[in-house]
C-alpha cells in the first residue's frame, strides 16, 4: 500500500498500524483503537484475540488479506480481521476448547487452510450503514479465496451488527455460517 493515502481507500492493514515507533498522527486511528477497546474485551477474556504488532505480523504471514481496511479522511474508519484456518480447528473453537489465541496459533503459514473465521470488523459510528464493512471484507475473503479453497466461514459475534453483516457475507460469497453463540449477542441461526 502506498504511503500516502487518499480519501476512501480500502487496502490491507499496513503492518505499522500499532507500531509505537511509527505511529501514524491520526485522529482515526486512535478512535478506532479506542472502539475496538468498547467492543472487545481482548485484555481481559483469554478468548480473545489481543492484537498488537507480533498478532498482526502472524496474520500477514498467513495472508496479506487477514487485515484490511478503509482509509476516509486522516485514517482508517474501517478495519476488517479475518483468519484462515481448517474444518478442525473450526470445530474446535465450537466445542470451546480453544479460543481465538489458540485458533490463530494452531494456523501457520503455507499449510492447507479450508476455512475462515470473520474475527472482526469495526466501523467508527459515523460511516456505519454505507457497506463499508462489507465491501471491505468481500475484497478481502475474494483474495483470501483465490488463494485458499475456503468452504467454511464462521464467526462469533459481539454485535447485533456484527451477526447481521457475517451473514450477509456468506450469502453474497456462497458459503454456509457457522455462528459459536455469545451470551452478549441476541443472534439467530444462520
Amino acid at each position: 500500500m502506498p504511503s500516502e493515502r487518499r480519501k476512501g481507500t480500502c487496502g490491507h492493514l499496513p503492518l505499522n498500524v500499532r507500531s509505537k515507533a511509527g505511529r501514524m498522527k491520526s485522529v482515526n486511528l486512535g478512535r478506532m483503537i479506542r472502539l475496538a477497546g468498547e467492543v472487545f474485551s481482548a485484555r481481559t477474556d483469554p478468548d480473545q484475540l489481543d492484537v498488537d504488532e507480533a498478532v498482526i505480523e502472524r496474520l500477514q504471514s498467513l495472508h496479506p488479506a487477514t487485515l484490511s481496511e478503509h482509509v476516509e479522511g486522516d485514517g482508517p474508519v474501517v478495519w476488517i480481521l479475518l483468519i484462515p484456518t481448517t474444518r478442525e480447528t473450526m470445530d474446535l473453537f465450537f466445542d470451546h476448547k480453544i479460543g481465538e489465541r489458540e485458533l490463530l496459533d494452531r494456523t501457520h503459514p503455507g499449510e492447507h487452510v479450508d476455512a475462515l473465521y470473520l474475527c472482526s470488523a469495526l466501523v467508527l459510528p459515523e460511516f456505519r450503514g454505507k457497506g463499508l464493512a462489507q465491501q471491505v471484507s468481500l475484497a478481502a475473503i475474494r483474495a483470501i479465496r483465490r488463494d485458499h479453497a475456503i468452504r467454511w466461514l464462521y464467526v462469533w459475534p459481539f454485535s447485533e451488527g456484527g451477526d447481521v453483516l457475517a451473514k450477509r457475507i456468506a450469502e453474497v460469497v456462497g458459503l454456509k455460517l457457522y455462528v459459536r453463540k455469545n451470551p452478549r449477542v441476541s443472534t439467530e441461526s444462520a
